[in-house]
């Protein structure tokens, strides 16, 4: 196997027999286990997991699948008490792998380790991914057969993206309990790429604050490292990823210069990749749409997040971008210049995932090419990407195929 990242490592915990036995894991050891996007999940991936106690020998465990030999890597620890619970918090980060080989890992202490899970790094070629619209819920088991029927019927995906305002509430330590445990039995074998929304913000009386929870339970990709864990980017086969922070408005007080700083930002990081697509991923949309059911009127146009960032993925020559927010379905195709322009990106508005639904609250915008039917119900994204093309289909909550609309160039 090849080796990890050194010095990161000591010579002594390099390689341990397997004929060693350990006790297994037991929720008090190790629960919540997640791999987390890193820049090149091809050759690393970020490991994370909570215990109920403290445990500063907390590791991980990775071989190649069918390798009786593995690496030891240790994991940092920390602990987050937020709404009157305590996270033991456990991070190890896994470099140096090799692109499209099938490796396994496991997580414990000294003493424990959990089962052995699987572990993929994407080659250089085609590959899926599941996009999930915002799963914000009051009842979490409609996100969580949504999401396990998606990873079912797709088993072949290499991670998942989750679009922003993961849970209702972010200092709700019991929605982000429902929200992992949704996940169970996907997210330890694939790899999530969360976005910020604005619901990460709230606060139990619904006022504002930093994200507190989202930042300490996903170590992300620095991106700039003056808002680490809240823009990223990553790569995977051909595909360039720019996850990007769209709420400027919750976090005004204490990020006065984000916009500037995050325009800077995106700038630098698309013309810095040389892979061929370029896909945005942002959580608030660009278009303005009036409302169909309610009395304050409000005329339909571009939003202010439209305004400010539009122009710079016309820039950049951005080829799609996924936004989320407004819990409906939309393909607006391309617009270039704020108007229909078949050579400027590709938009989504990607839909709803849990169960905090909006029947009936939003004209046709004139740019909607599809508008999901209503009242509309939880869906999701497959992204299937290429060299020679970005294919992107629509699926309701019992797999049934909505749309479909491919990207080539």
């Amino acid at each position: 196997m090849p080796q990890l990242a050194e010095p990161r490592f000591q010579v002594e915990n390099k390689i341990r027999s397997l004929l060693h036995r350990y006790d297994l894991t037991s929720r008090a050891d190790a629960y919540e286990i997640r791999q987390i996007m890193t820049q090149d999940p091809s050759t690393s991936r970020t490991l994370m997991w909570q215990s109920q106690d403290e445990d500063n020998r907390a590791l991980a465990e990775i071989r190649k699948k069918g390798e009786k030999a593995s690496q030891v890597v240790p994991a940092t620890s920390s602990v987050f008490t937020d709404n009157g619970v305590t996270r033991h918090l456990h991070t190890a980060m896994v470099t140096g792998l090799t692109p499209g080989t099938s490796y396994e890992y496991r997580v414990g202490n000294d003493r424990k380790r959990s089962p052995w899970m699987p572990l993929e790094t994407p080659a250089q070629g085609s590959f899926s991914a599941l996009i999930f619209p915002d799963s914000q819920s009051a009842d979490y088991s409609g996100w969580k057969a949504l999401a396990q029927k998606a990873f079912k019927d797709h088993p072949d995906v290499s991670f998942f993206v989750n679009m922003g305002d993961l849970v209702d509430n972010g200092e709700h330590a019991y929605q982000w309990d429902a929200w992992f445990d949704a996940l169970q039995g996907v997210i330890e074998r694939i790899p999530v790429a969360p976005l910020l929304g604005n619901h990460e913000t709230y606060t139990l009386d619904w006022k504002v604050r930093r994200p507190l929870a989202y930042l300490q339970l996903f170590q992300l990709p620095a991106g700039d490292a003056r808002y680490a864990g809240e823009l990223y980017s990553f790569d995977v086969g051909e595909v360039h990823f720019t996850v990007l922070n769209t709420q400027d408005s919750e976090l005004k007080a204490w990020e006065p210069n984000l916009l500037k700083d995050e325009a800077e930002w995106l700038r630098r990081d698309l013309a810095g990749t040389k892979k061929k697509w370029k896909v945005v991923l942002m959580h608030r949309d660009v278009l303005q749409y009036g409302f169909a059911s309610r009395p304050t009127p409000r005329e339909e146009g571009f939003s202010d997040t439209g305004r400010f960032f539009m122009p710079i993925f016309d820039e950049a020559q951005v080829d799609a971008v996924l936004t989320a927010h407004l819990h409906t379905f939309r393909d607006r195709g391309h617009i270039k210049g704020f108007r229909r322009d078949e050579t400027g990106p590709l938009y989504l508005l990607t839909g709803v995932a849990g169960d905090v639904q909006y029947p009936g609250l939003w004209k046709q915008h004139a740019l909607d090419k599809m508008v999901a039917p209503q009242p509309e119900d939880r869906n999701y994204l497959l992204l299937r990407a290429s060299n020679e093309a970005l294919e992107f289909i629509c699926y309701d909550k019992n797999g049934r195929k909505m749309h479909a609309v491919t990207v080539t160039k």
